[in-house]
């Protein structure tokens, strides 16, 4: 066979590389522009003086990002935590199709949990849980199933499938022959994980470029946003999709492989301020998308330094991020480690913000009402936090959820602020978030070669 037939036979892999390269290039050009603020250190509670800042940036112009934890051996307490997260996966790991439940024992998952899937196998794997043929097995499995699934008018993934079926199905998990719509959030999630994929895997690499070839991600990307869809009275509906925290997650993701998702990623249009405990807290100007209001969370801060590492300007967000929540405590006695969570009573999910909604600490339902009363002390916030920053108070936190380890079930999702009931509620995403926090522990970012 001649060099150009070769060549012609590998075009699709060297697309895949040069767009993977690209996007790479991009990242470290727009992480360039966010760091040419001289700073200094955080100072917990500290009080804004002087005039206000010229531009919402400025605000952040006195700090600097907390000192990140070195890698160092499990212990075998975090070793045993981790095998304890793992248990989740085994028990809820449906067998036909390879797709994990979102929460225990529900036959239900959207691209969002199936990427905190792949996040748990490959930290598992970092932890030595499993070895590296058993991780390339189940990470194979789910792409071959997600090469399976009927994708919503053909272009992307639905928001919800059946985990046994793979049919697309709605938010009640019953069949919907149209589907929900495609989240561009949900979506992104899942290509972060498949740039770990690549990373971890290589071996994987033409399942990962076979199974994004067949999906129109072009179709969720425009004039550099992220694009999502809903059906209303029968009609799909386009909308940009994402607020401060969270957009900048995805758009990372899609700019690993050469997406332009540059207006997503570049935040300053969009930034607020608001000061919560006298630290300076990234909020979404773009206050209210129906039904939810602008929110304030830990996950998506603690995807971004797990899983890729922070840049330059998510590390000095998730720094004072996670300093309001010592501030609070330091203020009022009570431990506070907040981010969205399952809920084991209605209506069964809430956003515990740092800020949210116009006012500090507000816990949000889905369609925007107040839950206060379901604030949580979170369980994959503890784990998150303590693997990132490794403080005296993270330890505090882990210490205080270590009694909702469930060896034959999970990580369950937290303990309620306002009684100090258990949020019983086992999930996969907590139990994801808490292995790459332990192999965060071990061996830095998944996204590091080991």
């Amino acid at each position: 066979m001649t060099f150009m037939q070769n060549l012609v036979r590998a075009r699709g892999h060297i697309v895949f590389l040069v767009a993977l390269i690209a996007g790479f290039f991009l990242v470290q050009w727009l992480d360039r522009l966010d760091s040419g603020q001289s700073v200094q250190p955080i100072a917990t509670g500290a009080q804004q003086t002087g005039p206000g800042p010229q531009t919402t940036m400025d605000a952040f112009a006195d700090l600097i990002p907390l000192p990140l934890s070195e890698p160092r051996p499990s212990s075998a307490q975090e070793l045993e935590a981790a095998a304890t997260a793992w248990t989740y996966f085994v028990n809820n790991t449906n067998a036909d199709t390879g797709l994990v439940n979102s929460v225990n024992n529900y036959p239900s998952t959207t691209m969002w949990e199936t990427g905190s899937y792949i996040v748990a196998i490959l930290s598992a794997e970092r932890l030595e849980l499993i070895d590296a043929t058993q991780a390339s097995d189940r990470i194979s499995a789910v792409l071959q199933s997600l090469s399976q699934l009927r994708l919503f008018e053909d272009v992307l993934p639905n928001k919800a499938y059946h985990t046994a079926t793979l049919e697309l199905v709605d938010y009640a998990n019953q069949p919907s022959e149209r589907g929900l719509g495609w989240s561009a959030l949900d979506v992104a999630r899942i290509v972060a994980t498949f740039a770990l994929i690549e990373r971890n895997h290589p071996e994987l690499a033409p399942d990962v470029e076979a199974l994004m070839q067949s999906w129109q991600l072009d179709q969720m990307v425009s004039d550099g946003e992220l694009i999502g869809t809903n059906v209303v009275d029968g009609v799909t509906l386009f909308n940009q999709e994402g607020r401060v925290g969270y957009e900048q997650y995805a758009a990372r993701a899609m700019m690993q492989f050469g997406y332009d998702a540059s207006r997503a990623y570049n935040i300053e249009d969009n930034l607020m301020i608001q000061m919560v405990e006298g630290l300076p807290i990234p909020v979404d100007s773009r206050m209210f998308r129906d039904p939810i209001p602008a929110f304030v969370v830990s996950e998506p801060y603690l995807f971004d330094g797990l899983e890729f590492g922070f840049d330059a300007r998510s590390w000095r967000f998730a720094s004072a991020i996670y300093s309001a929540q010592e501030a609070r405590f330091d203020r009022t006695g009570q431990l506070t480690a907040v981010s969205e969570s399952h809920l084991n009573q209605p209506p069964y999910f809430a956003y515990s913000s740092v800020w949210g909604g116009g006012a500090d600490w507000a816990v949000l339902s889905f369609q925007g009402e107040r839950l206060d009363s379901r604030r949580t002390i979170n369980t994959k916030a503890a784990f998150g936090w303590h693997a990132l920053f490794d403080t005296e108070y993270t330890a505090e936190l882990v210490e205080a959820v270590s009694v909702l380890a469930d060896p034959e079930r999970g990580w369950a999702e937290g303990i309620y602020e306002q009684d100090g009931s258990f949020n019983s509620s086992i999930t996969a995403n907590t139990n994801a978030v808490i292995l790459a926090a332990l192999s965060f522990r071990a061996t830095g970012p998944l996204v590091r070669a080991q």
